[in-house]
């Protein structure tokens, strides 16, 4: 039984928790609590967990007293336990009410053929639960994954090398620092690593910032599975608590979209411009983070509005050009994320030395113009991105159209600081000349409009009479 399969499986016996009300998200956290101890089991990992709440201590019960021991369970390794099993059950709670629906999904996990799953690795299969529910537009979840394939041509262009401090200030399952870590992995071999070298890149290299709790845990065991002992903070990067994270040489992020709630700007007094924008101030967040050596680097998911916000965006702006090479701008097409109709870049920038001057030229990519539809149909794979990836690398493979670039001096002169460039002639458009005038076509809309206020008004007068009759 492939990976797919068990994926497959797991995520149909979401159906046995309906009745008891319960959602796509909550089950996967109730999932990562039952699939932990299991895990633990199959990998002979159980010496951190008690020997009374183990695997076993579950499949050997029914009924109430399964469920009474479950509810114990939690409770037990959220307060009495350490390390990451203790950051995994946290205030852990249940919302399984039903015995019998437990002890169902039990036996169900527990005849399931985990020897094929070790094969493939357990790390992939639970990454294969989170892309279930992020994909499912019900679990709201869509807004903390990012679609593997991008995860994974940002993580190959940025490159991550042995000995780099890595880091995600919106981490959402940790899917990027886990893509940096297998990077790492795959070009490096780990026996001729110093102790210290090893210590490093087990403890030290891969960071990250989440604030949600539930997904907090979500990136937990994400790590965990993954063999990564990563530092995972439940926390705002935005918040005056995260200053201390900094001089990292490789960031990897897609913040989440949106306004802070309410309204209220972010509280860190080390960015320059404090907005109700979270993504203009986790962009001064990210270039404020990243070591100031000439190369530490980042590539980073920003929805349209950062790249033509007026105001504070301006500004933004300008001293991310001022403070890091921004040499590259990806246009990201419609349809990626399960938050559709968002329309995306991926902006990949390099810390300069000094604090000015740093941009001298960006060059744009546009994926978005005349391309497929993309969504559940059509997926995103990695041959979509083969032109960008070349040109990325080699200046002189820059000849499709799709290609541009603007000098520093244009982007401020030209276009006031906007970076909202690069998109080709849009072939849904037969002819710009064609189109209507757009003064003419708006006296045309008040006219009729008036029309209709005349005729309504007419209609009101002609029954004003009939009442007077």
């Amino acid at each position: 039984m492939s990976t797919q399969d068990i994926v497959q499986k797991l995520w149909n016996l979401c159906n046995v928790l309906r009745d008891d009300g319960i959602t796509y998200h909550q089950y996967v956290t109730e999932l990562t609590y039952i699939l932990f101890l299991k895990m633990a089991k199959e990998t002979g990992a159980e010496t951190e967990i008690p020997e009374e709440y183990r695997w076993d201590s579950l499949s050997n019960k029914s009924g109430l007293e399964l469920k009474k021991h479950y509810y114990t369970l939690l409770t037990k390794l959220g307060e009495e336990s350490v390390g990451r099993v203790a950051q995994i059950y946290a205030n852990a709670s249940s919302s399984i009410e039903e015995p019998k629906n437990l002890e169902k999904i039990i036996k169900e996990i527990d005849r399931l053929d985990w020897y094929e799953a070790k094969e493939e690795g357990l790390g992939d299969l639970y990454e294969g639960l989170l892309e279930k529910n992020a994909s499912e537009k019900k679990s709201g979840a869509g807004q903390y994954f990012t679609p593997r394939v991008l995860i994974d041509v940002m993580t190959k262009l940025i490159a991550p090398q042995l000995g780099e401090k890595c880091f995600d200030p919106a981490c959402g399952t940790f899917g990027f620092m886990i893509a940096a870590n297998a990077f790492v992995n795959k070009n490096v071999d780990f026996y001729t690593l110093t102790d210290r070298q090893a210590d490093f890149q087990r403890n030290k290299a891969f960071n990250g910032v989440e604030l949600v709790h539930e997904t907090h845990r979500l990136a937990l065991m994400n790590a965990y599975l993954h063999n990564v002992n990563a530092n995972i903070v439940l926390g705002d990067s935005l918040s005056q608590s995260a200053k201390g994270l900094n001089g990292f040489d490789v960031i990897l992020t897609n913040p989440p979209f949106g306004t802070k709630k309410g309204g209220e700007r972010a509280t860190r007094d080390d960015i320059s411009f404090q907005t109700s924008n979270k993504q203009l101030n986790f962009l001064q967040v990210i270039y404020r983070s990243l070591k100031a050596d000439g190369k530490a680097r980042c590539a980073v998911v920003l929805p349209d509005n950062v790249l033509f916000a007026g105001g504070d965006g301006v500004s933004v702006r300008r001293e991310l050009m001022n403070f890091c090479n921004l040499h590259t701008i990806l246009r990201l097409p419609t349809g990626i994320f399960y938050a559709q109709g968002v329309k995306t870049n991926v902006l990949f920038f390099t810390r300069g030395v000094s604090e000015k001057g740093n941009t001298k030229e960006v060059a744009f990519y546009d994926m978005r113009t005349n391309m497929d539809s993309f969504g559940k149909t059509r997926t995103l794979r990695f041959d979509d991105f083969d032109e960008f990836v070349k040109g990325y690398n080699d200046k002189s493979k820059r000849t499709g159209e799709r290609w541009s670039s603007f000098t520093r001096e244009q982007i401020e002169t030209e276009y006031n600081d906007s970076l909202d460039l690069g998109l080709i002639r849009d072939e849904s458009v037969k002819d710009y000349e064609d189109l209507a005038n757009p003064v003419e076509s708006g006296e045309e809309v008040v006219a009729n409009l008036e029309e209709a206020i005349d005729l309504i008004k007419s209609v009101i007068k002609e029954l004003k009479a009939l009442e007077n009759k």
